[in-house]
């Protein structure tokens, strides 16, 4: 696999003040890249980051997020080497106990957001020969029991990436789907419906985060639940 640098690239990471968003973007200013910080709320984005960061509100149930992306990038930085998918919600519950809207919220925002937002950015990343990273879930290899939805919405994703990654290499163009094990990002305490069931204590935010950047450096395009380490 080629190996990546990523000092003076330009990467946006959607979801970069969330539980695992924050630390990729740490390592990846410490890799020396400039990242676009991109969220839904960009004043909370703003106060975690340095004076003169790049910052922006993005909204990946908005199919239109990706042309307000594209336009800040080329005025701000000038090109683009790769997105980080970071973002991303849960819901706990059977299917019968889902209302019919939460359901739907599944998927615009784990999966059709981030198709949509991908389509915009090709044209960029085709350009710098850039990279896709998208973070699914370990539930998109083994789907459980009361997340159904769920399982289903990053078992979707995983299926898009794998086609992407095929679809975009004529274009030069890296796509790395990432199925990390349960990760202590507050996620699950935050679910939009239904409460978490019991969970063993998950991963640090940080281990998941390396092991994100190596596959950006290593140009990966799979890396699987098995592959992170736990660490006590």
């Amino acid at each position: 696999m080629a190996q990546r640098s990523l000092a003076g690239a330009v990467v946006v990471v959607v979801g970069a003040g969330g539980g695992l968003g924050a630390p990729v973007v740490g390592l990846l200013e410490r890799r020396g890249a400039t990242v676009v910080r991109a969220g839904r709320h960009p004043e909370a984005l703003a106060a975690d980051a340095s004076p003169g960061a790049s910052v922006v509100s993005l909204d990946l149930r908005d199919s239109t997020a990706g042309d307000r992306l594209v336009a800040h990038v080329l005025e701000h930085h000038g090109h683009l080497d790769g997105l980080v998918n970071a973002a991303g919600i849960v819901a706990f519950g059977a299917l019968t106990e889902l209302d019919d809207v939460e359901i739907e919220e599944l998927f615009l925002t784990n999966v059709l957001g981030p198709l949509w937002l991908v389509k915009r950015l090709v044209p960029l990343l085709a350009a710098s020969n850039g990279f896709v990273v998208n973070v699914s879930a370990i539930v998109a290899e083994a789907p459980l029991a009361g997340m159904a939805a769920y399982s289903a919405s990053k078992a979707a994703l995983t299926a898009a990436d794998r086609a992407l990654a095929r679809e975009l290499r004529r274009q030069g163009i890296t796509v790395c789907d990432v199925r990390p094990p349960h990760t202590e990002t507050g996620l699950a305490t935050r679910p939009l419906a239904g409460r978490a069931p019991a969970l063993p204590l998950g991963l640090d935010p940080a281990t998941v985060a390396a092991r994100i950047v190596a596959a950006i450096e290593h140009g990966e395009t799979d890396v699987g639940a098995d592959q992170f380490t736990v660490t006590t």
